[in-house]
């Protein structure tokens, strides 16, 4: 079904699950930004003012669209499918024929103020291309890919955003010391297959296209750029050839609203000259949304990274959760089986992994994506001296707005911090017992209603010798096992509750009644009983 889907294919589905909406009416590019932020669906503008072609955002921005496109029938599924993708990936194939090179402009005739780049923030420095996948050669043989940001400055020319240490910043480091332009091709328009792998941050020498076709199932189509020696996404709505220009990070670039839901402060990067632009007869622009879009992007990622993390660790994982709080990117919380001391040996490891920042292990009985449940586990489980640490000095992310400002070409340092909310080890588990309410699985609010006889039989009054007959009824029942006060009264579903609580009270008068170590009813002078200081 999706082994040869198109970026078209995929904004069809949406449409037939009723996660796009077509806008047919006049739009100005500088409202587009503001209309998906208020919209629950993605959008397609058909008729944007003073551009002649249409543009759709918004397309990642929730759970649901993020599984459409993956082919999955539930979010937390993609977690598999991209597991599988990064374990069996499937190599691209090379075709001649492109319908992204239907028009081709170069040179001086490469006009990229023709885009209609929608406005993010009242803040930008400029107009932005978002959502393009930029592929570049490794220098190992294979490619690359992420995505980047442009800003436009001149009809040919671009700035890049690679402020952040990754694959693509060290190779532009590396021709820069060269002194050589670096070729890449950025895809825009592009299935979520490919934009997923795209935005999974593989080491150096392993090819993100490979994951994508492990995505898809089949090998991703890739074609040859005319102007420099580098693939592009073969089925495209359009595609630039381009140069990272060996100018170092001395251009002024942003500013621009970024995943952290903050604006960005300036940035200095190098520059882009765009020596092609092909694109199909009717091209469709596509705009990636911050911050949403990015975070339902990375989630995943991070899902797969932290799993392996944990099993290299040796952890029994019941569920993680990336939090959208957390921006999709430096917050986790991951519930265990736990092991005695697995819970700091799991923050280890998922500190360990990339950016995240903070991290908190809970037990299995705690709902991850319950933040209610998550701080009862802190603030019930939690001493502070004992269960928080902090590690000072590793690698962080340089768009952490906490950190000092750091000079181009620093990589920064902060702070990662563990909270092992587990059950501490030798703290007994009844501790822990959850309050659980009385006839909770079988009593109803909607449908409550009693049997009539029942309601008789319980609202009758002890008959005479009843309280006695209970009593030693009740001490034969506790003998030989003792049981909760709930049990006991389930055992005789014949006589009025008041009877039986009349009985408890004998017992306790005649001193025959006593509690063991769980709160249980047993019978006082028993090896159960003797257990309880008093209860011989």
């Amino acid at each position: 079904m999706h082994e040869k889907e198109t970026f078209r294919d995929y904004l069809d589905r949406l449409r037939a699950a009723g996660q796009l909406l077509d806008i047919r009416e006049p739009v100005d590019s500088r409202h587009i930004a503001t209309l998906v932020d208020q919209s629950d669906k993605a959008l397609a503008f058909h008729r944007v003012i003073g551009y002649d072609m249409p543009v759709v955002s918004g397309l990642i921005r929730s759970s649901e669209r993020v599984a459409i496109g993956l082919g999955v029938e539930k979010y937390a599924d993609i977690e598999q499918k991209l597991t599988k993708g990064i374990a069996d990936p499937i190599p691209p194939v090379y075709v001649e024929q492109s319908s992204t090179r239907e028009v081709t402009r170069y040179g001086d005739d490469v006009d990229l103020f023709d885009l209609p780049i929608p406005m993010s923030s009242v803040l930008d420095g400029g107009p932005m291309i978002t959502g393009g996948i930029t592929i570049v050669r490794d220098g190992q043989g294979g490619l690359n890919a992420g995505i980047y940001r442009y800003l436009l400055k001149e009809k040919n020319l671009t700035g890049i955003d690679i402020v952040t240490p990754n694959n693509l910043r060290a190779l532009a480091h590396k021709a820069f010391l060269e002194k050589r332009p670096l070729p890449i091709s950025i895809s825009i328009g592009t299935h979520p297959f490919e934009f997923m792998a795209a935005g999974y941050r593989a080491p150096m020498g392993v090819d993100e296209i490979d994951i994508a076709g492990g995505l898809r199932g089949a090998p991703t189509r890739l074609s040859m750029c005319e102007t420099i020696d580098v693939p592009y996404l073969a089925d495209a709505e359009m595609v630039l050839e381009a140069e990272i220009l060996p100018t170092g990070w001395t251009w002024p670039e942003g500013r621009f609203g970024e995943f952290t839901q903050l604006m960005g402060g300036l940035h200095w990067n190098p520059l882009v000259r765009v020596k092609a632009i092909s694109h199909r007869r009717d091209p469709i622009y596509y705009n990636l949304h911050m911050p949403w879009e990015v975070a339902w992007l990375m989630i995943p990622t991070r899902w797969s990274q932290l799993r392996g993390a944990l099993k290299a660790a040796g952890i029994q994982v019941k569920d993680i959760n990336v939090t959208l709080g957390g921006n999709g990117s430096w917050h986790v919380i991951v519930s265990i089986r736990k092991q005695a001391g697995e819970g700091k040996n799991a923050l280890m490891a998922v500190l360990s992994v990339g950016d995240i920042k903070h991290a908190v292990v809970v037990d299995d009985d705690i709902d991850v994506y319950d933040p209610l449940d998550v701080e009862w586990a802190i603030a019930t489980r939690v001493q502070g001296d004992r269960d928080v640490f902090i590690v000072p000095g590793a690698r962080a992310k340089p768009l952490d707005p906490s950190l000092p400002v750091m000079p181009a070409g620093v990589v920064p340092t902060g702070a990662k911090v563990g909270i092992d909310a587990t059950i501490p080890e030798g703290i007994p588990r009844e501790r822990y017992e959850r309050i659980r309410y009385a006839y909770s699985d079988t009593v109803k609010l909607g449908s409550y209603k009693l049997d009539e006889s029942a309601v008789k039989a319980a609202d009758r009054k002890p008959r005479a010798g009843e309280v006695e007959e209970l009593a030693a009824r009740i001490l034969d029942l506790i003998g030989p096992k003792p049981l909760y006060y709930a049990e006991v009264i389930d055992a005789f579903p014949g006589y009025p509750l008041q009877s039986i609580t009349r009985a408890f009270g004998k017992l306790h008068v005649d001193e025959k009644l006593w509690q063991d170590p769980e709160g249980r009813m047993c019978v006082r002078g028993s090896v159960f009983a003797a257990k309880v200081p008093g209860g011989r």
